[in-house]
């Protein structure tokens, strides 16, 4: 990172920068002869009383003082990536949401509230495309109360690190003392390549529908109620996978779901028994998946990862996907947060 001009160190951003994707680097320990310097990169999301708030990709927000500060400068938006489809950030946002459709959803503005008794943030949270039509204040009050009424907590998911992403409104909730849960990744990858995999898909059995025996291999699914059902079955053409256990009829070694979406398909709910790891089952689960999903002309895929899920994600560095953006959920604080 070079900041220097004419050998000086200078700091090039104002207040009427924010919005703006940023690189700053502050003296760690004061300015001195032999201090060290700590540089970040990130959304400009706000510069208030004397303190600089930049939002990086990761979605935790840094405060830094001006006193801190050593240079800043305005800086191109992040490199498009060099793998996997291109897409922007609001097709995707759509195009995953319509995979974990809720029971019950309601417009504000341009966000849209959405409810399934609790099954999956993804269906319980508010999606914010755009602008709710209030101010801030006042349509997260609607939130808190739309939530309340259903007993459940209220959630709102945002997203970083690509272009056309929410980082202020992430800094804008933080400060209102919203507490985020949850991370994620949402990872792209081209899907002719896991259709071409050398997978064993042999024991892979593909249905439009789910028993109980595909539940008791769902580990979310302990207490399935009808809102389960409703949800996973939701999308625009739903595909289940399952490799049957040691028992027919029993718990599956393995199961998976997909979503195909126009040219998207969606991986998700990929899980492998414990006794039954290591076996490749996962792999063969989702190259049955996207080879039916190329049948029905899809060309690229989706899927989302917690981001401190490293076995998974090394799992699927190895399939060729690669990150795009993050996306989190935040959870309204105090008492009219709604049920835990």
């Amino acid at each position: 990172m070079e900041f220097t001009m004419g050998g000086r160190l200078e700091v090039r951003i104002t207040p009427a920068d924010v919005g703006k994707r940023v690189s700053v680097r502050r003296w760690s320990d004061g300015p001195g002869v032999g201090s060290k310097f700590t540089d970040t990169v990130g959304v400009l999301t706000s510069w208030d009383d004397h303190v600089v708030t930049i939002t990086p990709k990761s979605g935790e927000t840094v405060h830094i003082a001006e006193t801190s500060l050593a240079a800043g400068k305005v800086v191109p938006a992040a490199p498009a990536r060099r793998r996997g489809p291109a897409a922007s950030f609001d097709e995707l946002a759509r195009i995953t949401a319509r995979a974990w459709q809720p029971v019950e959803s309601e417009p504000l503005g341009d966000w849209r509230l959405r409810a399934a008794n609790g099954f999956t943030r993804r269906a319980n949270s508010v999606l914010p495309l755009g602008e709710p039509g209030l101010p801030l204040d006042e349509a997260l009050d609607r939130v808190r109360r739309w939530y309340g009424d259903r007993g459940l907590p209220a959630y709102v998911q945002t997203a970083t690190g690509a272009e056309g992403t929410q980082e202020r409104l992430c800094a804008e909730l933080e400060r209102r003392g919203w507490q985020r849960e949850v991370s994620a990744e949402v990872r792209l990858a081209a899907l002719a390549p896991l259709g071409d995999r050398d997978a064993d898909t042999g024991r892979v059995r593909l249905s439009r529908d789910i028993d109980a025996a595909w539940l008791s291999g769902y580990q979310r699914s302990r207490t399935p109620g009808p809102e389960l059902l409703t949800v996973l079955r939701g999308g625009p053409s739903v595909w289940f996978a399952s490799v049957p256990g040691d028992a027919e009829g029993g718990t599956p070694a393995a199961v998976g779901r997909c979503v195909v979406d126009g040219r998207w398909a969606g991986f998700m709910a990929v899980e492998v028994g414990q006794g039954h790891r290591r076996q490749g089952l996962a792999t063969a689960v989702m190259t049955a998946l996207a080879r039916r999903a190329l049948d029905e002309g899809a060309s690229a895929a989706w899927l989302q990862v917690e981001s401190d899920n490293g076995a998974a994600g090394a799992l699927y560095d190895g399939m060729g996907f690669a990150a795009h953006h993050r996306y989190h959920h935040f959870r309204a604080a105090g008492r009219d947060a709604g049920r835990p």
